[in-house]
């Protein structure tokens, strides 16, 4: 029995046995204990669902939970008593809409480049062009719409300037391109297949992809499976609980991490994002998100006498290297910094990489960048990971690092003070959901 992997562009997960499966829709432990048996109501089209999955299952899905309606969308939750160990919903693999299942005729004249996101995506927009005759009908009518989506791919120019001072912005933006390229490489086959995909649009090819983007699972097989059913648990970051798969009997189950009485809504961990991932891939943000992260840019300044031999070292010893917002391509990072556990307690963490940087930026000869060159050779290869002997330049150093990140939090604050200040009108609720995520994301993406 293993986990499966969340298909996310970020993540830097592996698959492996004991790592959980972090598939994010919402998070809501900051919200669980508002969540009463009272906020999740049953509806007729819920109380259709779960017998519809079993029909095509074959087999039980779950005798113990129910599907309802709450103030987070639907939801899962406890039809009748549960104790920890129990398992809670059993998902055979044929129940799994996959892209097994992308369409045989359309497979030759597909570039084998296509991403298993898009190939996924295809799948569902056939499905979607079936309607009602559908044999997934039931599930896609489930899913949320286009304008029920918060993905920063949806947002307008003007959505995105809110958060232009995060590396969001610029995410986005590259998300949105790639996700272009896909469409337009993939374009041309299903224009040949009319009767399967009717009118072929990008802006729906996007949907698909941002579908499948925040709700796919990824088994142990590569293979992309979006999972009816579990797609609606619910976040907890305190659970235990998660989705696991199990390749021998082709199942995907989920066990109970402790009791539920009657009427509790159920949760899972998805796993531990910060802000930006969550926004960019699946369209939330959590306040106050402890998995929060900064991402600072350090350059080497193009009128410093000692550019290129700065620019030589770092080359040599492979520091991350990439273009800034503004187009600055020999920006240096970034470089993570986060809240780590130390002696003292919690605090945030200045990567030693980082502290490096500064080091080679506070060189003022050849001399310096050859001693760091030759301090690395002789002990594990990394550069200036230790304190320099020139103590006023080690304090030049970190003094260096400070003004840059001082600079950082100045430029959010004055953000989130735009947003502050900026007047919402109370009919126009996508902005006014839209401005509190990207105050979300801006108070994680800066440091105190």
């Amino acid at each position: 029995m293993v986990s499966g992997v969340r298909i996310a562009r970020h993540s830097l997960l592996r698959f492996s046995s004991i790592v959980p499966s972090p598939r994010l829709r919402r998070d809501l432990s900051s919200l669980a204990h508002s969540f009463s048996s009272k906020a999740c109501q049953i509806n007729n089209e819920c109380c259709e669902f779960l017998p519809w999955l079993q029909q095509k299952a074959g087999s039980e899905i779950s005798s113990v939970l129910s599907v309802g309606n709450s103030a987070f969308g639907r939801s899962l939750y406890a039809s009748k008593a549960i104790q920890a160990g129990d398992c809670m919903l059993k998902v055979p693999y044929s129940a799994h809409l996959t892209s097994d299942k992308f369409p045989l005729e359309i497979s030759p004249f597909v570039d084998h480049g296509v991403g298993s996101v898009s190939c996924v995506a295809v799948v569902l927009m056939a499905e979607q062009k079936l309607g009602m005759e559908s044999g997934w009908a039931a599930y896609i009518t489930s899913l949320p719409q286009m304008d029920e989506m918060h993905n920063t791919i949806f947002w307008s120019e003007d959505d995105l300037q809110m958060i232009s001072q995060s590396p969001v912005y610029k995410e986005t933006i590259e998300h949105k391109a790639n996700i272009e390229k896909e469409f337009f490489a993939l374009k041309p086959a299903l224009e040949c297949f009319p009767q399967i995909f009717g009118d072929i649009r990008l802006e729906n090819f996007m949907h698909a992809c941002a579908l499948v983007s925040s709700r796919a699972w990824k088994t142990s097989k590569g293979v992309s499976s979006l999972i009816p059913f579990a797609d609606f648990l619910n976040h907890d970051g305190t659970s235990d609980s998660m989705l696991l798969s199990d390749d021998y009997k082709e199942i995907s189950e989920v066990l109970a991490d402790r009791d539920y009485g009657v009427g509790e809504p159920v949760m899972i961990r998805y796993g531990k994002f910060s802000n930006a991932t969550l926004l960019l891939d699946f369209g939330f943000t959590v306040p106050n998100n402890i998995y929060d992260q900064v991402q600072l840019w350090m350059d080497v300044p193009s009128h410093d006498p000692l550019y290129a031999a700065k620019i030589e070292l770092l080359n040599k010893h492979r520091f991350p290297r990439g273009t800034k917002s503004d187009g600055f391509n020999d920006a240096r990072g970034p470089f993570i910094i986060k809240e780590v556990k130390s002696a003292g307690g919690k605090g945030k963490g200045i990567p030693q990489a980082l502290r490096a940087f500064a080091r080679v930026l506070s060189a003022t000869s050849v001399e310096d960048l050859e001693e760091m060159a030759l301090e690395a050779a002789e002990n594990d290869g990394r550069l200036a990971r230790r304190p320099l002997k020139n103590r006023e330049r080690e304090v030049h150093a970190h003094r260096t690092l400070l003004f840059q990140v001082e600079r950082m939090v100045r430029d959010h604050d004055a953000a989130i003070k735009v947003l502050q200040s900026s007047v919402v009108s109370d009919d126009d609720t996508t902005l006014f959901v839209r401005r509190g995520m990207a105050r979300d994301l801006l108070n994680g993406d800066s440091l105190p």
